[in-house]
Formats: structure tokens, sequence, C-alpha cells
């Protein structure tokens, strides 16, 4: 849209009128303020809305990436835009702002390193910001802090320089990955095409899987070529943003080998054995319940959605060989879409300060996961995570799309007691996750058409302390104490936390019949997800006994016979779950 800014102001207009009536001598000056509107007239639209004057797909995603900047600046590199002289490189479309667009770019508050406050970056003259394709309309214009350029200098060659080399550095270089899922018995042939020439430069020698995968830089419009001669494969990408590509088909999960398959129920029983003492080797704590719900600042989830959005349909079987029944990869494949490792890194810095605070004490990064697709009836056993490495722990939800219910991240306290956090995209999880057990026991249900739920992990430890940080407890003082067994009234009476009346948590979420995250309890100090079950864990074959009965996705609790209830409808219904009645599907079966 064009703004009425581009027309001569009212203000200007009545001055102009006035003085004529008058016959006042400085007219002139009036006709100088009309002069000057006149001449920063942009040949742009003007944008004053992010949320209503850029173009968004059918999703409310950008369609394209924008690089916006302050309307009326003839003394910024930017006017060569604004003026219609030049267009911006590849896949950029130029927008100048003004109003509310203006002040939610450029007026946001970000906690990366080079940016220092409002009234600094009010002092710049010449600003530009990039707008990643992919971001969602909720977050559009919040940007990363390297998406931003600001400079003090006047329209000078410096300052022309200096703003292409960000423009290009920043906004058109880009990473890519690539993996190859052709051929295993040999590489796959990538080339790299000259856009100027059209002739073709090897780029790499592919080899076979997701460890192998090659990660660079390259830039928007830049055109790769994967052959294999042998077989005839080929394949031409352009790269229209930050990219992960596999070429060919991976393998689905399911078809890794896998030779307790006939024995998986006595395979989870000895897994759960094994974590469930992996848990009790582990005295250090951070938090009194050894998890916490949180946000992602905006401009760090507009970045990490953009990119998962872009790259969706790119997703590939996750390789599971050799990594035991903790996900029901013979029921659901499970999808992964890789990290580049710069975008990693810049995440990373953010996270880091995030879960410090959270944790109360400084922490370094061990690893951090890349974005994990589940698929309709997905199931997570419960688990901790490596000792040495992962002291705390941050989950983070990128996207979920079509779910019939919630999908709760279940985390068992430092009481055992069980706690059922729902997720929304954005959200995030710390938990102490080599102590505290955790898991997806519910299977994942999904509306007609299938569902998918994207999910982060990253993984900290106490700098400086090593893989023993866990035998170091004289920080332990210093941190929230520990909510223990016996130290709150829910420990030895259940009804000091109850579930609201099924109306009101109807109309609450008409999803969530189970009514996870609504139960209230007497004590504050239980938090806000205590499971509608009321469960509470005192032994590995809890934990068993926990996952037979989530077979079913509405499992309430057990009744007084103790067998699982189900709820189908609504809460009241309590129907009776009963299993097969062989020995492997018993739900009483004793470890």
């Amino acid at each position: 849209m064009v703004s009425s800014s581009s027309l001569p102001s009212t203000k200007a207009c009545t001055l102009v009128i006035g003085l004529l009536l008058c016959g006042c001598n400085t007219v002139h000056k009036a006709k100088a303020i009309m002069d000057t509107e006149k001449a920063s007239l942009s040949k742009l639209d003007i944008v004053a809305s992010i949320e209503d004057d850029l173009e968004y797909d059918e999703n409310g995603k950008l369609a394209k990436h924008y690089v916006v900047f302050p309307a009326n600046r003839p003394d910024c590199a930017t006017s060569l835009w604004e003026d219609g002289l030049k267009k911006p490189k590849y896949g950029f479309t130029a927008s100048p702002l003004e109003g509310d667009a203006l002040s939610k770019v450029f007026s946001n508050r970000f906690e990366g390193e080079d940016y220092d406050d409002k009234e600094q970056e009010e002092g710049y003259l010449c600003m530009a910001a990039c707008l990643e394709k992919g971001t969602d309309r909720k977050v559009a214009g919040h940007t990363m802090p390297h998406f931003h350029y600001r400079s003090r200098d006047q329209n000078s060659a410096k300052q022309k320089t200096r703003f292409k080399n960000w423009f290009r550095g920043h906004c058109g270089k880009v990473e890519v990955c690539f993996v190859n899922y052709v051929v295993r018995e040999r590489p796959l042939e990538i080339y790299w095409a000259n856009p100027t020439s059209g002739d073709k430069r090897k780029q790499v020698d592919l080899e076979f899987s997701e460890p192998k995968a090659y990660c660079f830089h390259s830039y928007l419009g830049h055109e790769f070529e994967a052959i294999d001669d042998e077989s005839g494969f080929y394949e031409k990408i352009t790269i229209e943003h930050a990219t992960i590509k596999a070429f060919g088909t991976s393998p689905p999960s399911s078809s890794q080998r896998f030779d307790e398959i006939k024995h998986l129920e006595a395979d989870v029983k000895s897994t759960l054995e094994l974590e469930w003492d992996r848990h009790l080797t582990v005295q250090r704590t951070f938090t009194s319940l050894g998890f916490a719900k949180g946000r992602l600042p905006d401009d760090v989830f507009a970045n990490m959605g953009s990119f998962y959005y872009n790259n969706r349909n790119n997703a590939f079987n996750e390789e599971w060989e050799g990594k035991g029944p903790y996900v029901n990869w013979w029921d659901s494949d499970v999808r992964f879409v890789l990290t580049p490792w710069s975008m990693k890194h810049r995440w990373q810095l953010r996270f880091n300060k995030m879960v410090s605070q959270w944790a109360g004490t400084e922490i370094e990064a061990t690893s951090t996961y890349g974005f994990r697709q589940y698929q309709e009836g997905a199931r997570l056993l419960s688990h901790v995570d490596r000792t040495a490495t992962h002291a705390v722990s941050l989950i983070v939800n990128i996207a979920q799309e079509n779910l019939a219910s919630p999908w709760p991240v279940e985390i068992f306290d430092h009481a055992d007691r069980l706690h059922e956090v729902t997720m929304e995209p954005g959200d995030v999880v710390y938990y102490e996750s080599a102590k505290n057990l955790h898991s997806r026991s519910r299977p994942l249900t999904c509306k007609q058409g299938g569902c998918q739920y994207v999910n982060l992990f990253t993984h900290y430890r106490p700098v400086n302390e090593g893989d023993r940080w866990h035998q170091n407890l004289s920080d332990v003082p210093n941190r929230p104490p520990p909510l223990l067994e016996g130290q709150v009234d829910y420990d030895r009476e259940s009804s000091s936390c109850s579930l609201p009346e099924q109306q009101q948590r109807e109309e609450n979420n008409t999803d969530n019949i189970l009514g996870i995250g609504t139960v209230e309890c007497n004590d504050d100090r239980l938090g806000q997800y205590i499971s509608p079950t009321f469960y509470k864990s005192k032994s590995a074959g809890d934990l068993f006994r926990w996952w037979k009965a989530t077979e079913d996705p509405n499992f309430i609790g057990f009744d007084e016979t103790d067998n699982p209830n189900g709820s189908h409808g609504s809460l009241e219904d309590h129907l009776a779950k009963v299993f097969d009645g062989d020995d492997d599907g018993n739900a009483n079966d004793e470890m």
C-alpha cells in the first residue's frame, strides 16, 4: 500500500494558505516544507504494518524475503532501491517502512551481544533489516541481530561499500547442507553451476547417509547439480533460502536391524530398569522440581521457525540402528531435519543464556540435536540422558500441525511425581535431563490427514566441571532445595490436587479432554502441570506399568481394581481399557 505520508501534509498546505491570506513575507518557508516532502517521496510502496502490508502464503508465513529500511532516507545507501534505480539481489523485495512497522522492526530489544539498546538504535541515521521467507506472521519483524544493519555515516562511498558487504554477507549468503541417499556404494557427485557462464565446477563427492552430510555457505540463486552417471540419477536445485537437501530416498526407520523386536516388552522392561537405576545415581540438583516451562525470544523463534518451515518437506528418516526402544520407530517413522553449523551456533549462544539463568549456574553446551519430526503414533520411552554431558537440557517446540489432542512431555520430578507439560510452537521446557526421568508415552494422535510435531533438543553441563559435574555437591546449598518426598500434602493425599469441573475444562480447550495442564493443587510449589492421572512412580515396575497403560492415548488413571481407565469423549466416561489376554499384554505384569 502507498501511505498517506507520500502526499504533502495537511500541516504544510494549511500553512501555505494561511500565510498567503495574511500576506506574510515568509511564505517561502512553507513552500520549502512542501518541497522537502515532495523531494523525499518513495517510488516504492511504504509499509505501515508488518502484519497487513507484506505478502504471506496460505499458511500465514512470509511468501518472500524482504529487506526493509526507514522510508525517506535520501542520504542512506538504501535510497538506490527507494528511488527505483536498483533492485536488491536475487530473492529479496525492498520495502521502506514507517509507523508501526518501522517501530516494530527497529525498536525491538535484542539479547544478542552486538545490540545495545533502543536509544542507541534510534541514534543511527541509516538502518536496514532482512526478514526471512517462511517467518510466521505473529513474529514477522522480529529479526536476529546479525540481520540488522546500522550506520551513522551519510551517503558516502564508505557507507555504500559497508552496506553492500553487510547485505551480501548476512542476507544473501546462506548455509546449505546436502545428504546422499541415492547410492550407498559410491559417492554422489555435486557440481556448482556458475550463474554467469553456466560452467560447472565439482563441489564435493558426497558419501552416503546423514553422518556424511556436507554443509557449506552459498548464495541465494546459486544452482547445484547432483549426478550419479551409473544409475542415471540427476537433480538440479536452486538455493532459495538456508537449505537442507537429501538427494534420493532415505530408508525407513523400521528397516533398521532390531533383533529383539519379537521380545519387545522384555526389552522395554530391562531398559526401564536401567533408566530407573541411572536416575537414582545423580544427587546434584539445580531447581526445586527439576523442570520449568518457558518461551523463546521472538527473534530466535522467527529464525528457527522460518528455517524449519522452508525445509519441512526436506526431512528424511532418522537412522535408528542400535539405539534401542527409546523411540517406537517400528511403529512410526521418525523424520529428521539437519541444522547447519553456523545457524546452530547462533541459536546456541542465546539458548546458553536462557538455560544458565534457569539453572542458576554458568553452563557449557555439549550437544545440539536437529529438528526431530514426529509422526502419528510416535511414543518416547521414559529415560534419563547421558550423565557425563547432559546435566540440564532444553526442549524447543518448533511446529505442530493437526493434532487431535495435546502431546505432553512427561517429567517425573525429584520425588518421582508425574507432571505432564503441554507445549505450543515457540515454547521451551527446561529440565534436569540426567536426573529427571522424561518421556512421551502417550501416542501422538492426529486429526484426519495426519499430523506432525517438531522439536529441537540441546544439552549442557556446568562449565569447567567436566564429566564428573554430578559429583560436585558444593553448589547445592546455593540452589533452590529439591521438593522431596513427604514435603507436600500431595505425597500423602492426592486429593490435595484436583481437576476443575468438566464443563470448565471443555470451555478452556475442547481438544484437551484429559485436562492436561488444568490440575489445581493446594501447594503452589508443585507448579501447574501435575498429571491429571495423579500418577507417582516408586520403581521401574511403575514405569513399565505407565508405558503399558498409555498405549491408550486417553488413559486417565487406574481404577479400584488396578486396571487402567481410558477417556473417550469425557473424563466422566472412564471406560476401562482392557488389554489383550495374552501374557505380553497384561497391564498388571510384574517386573
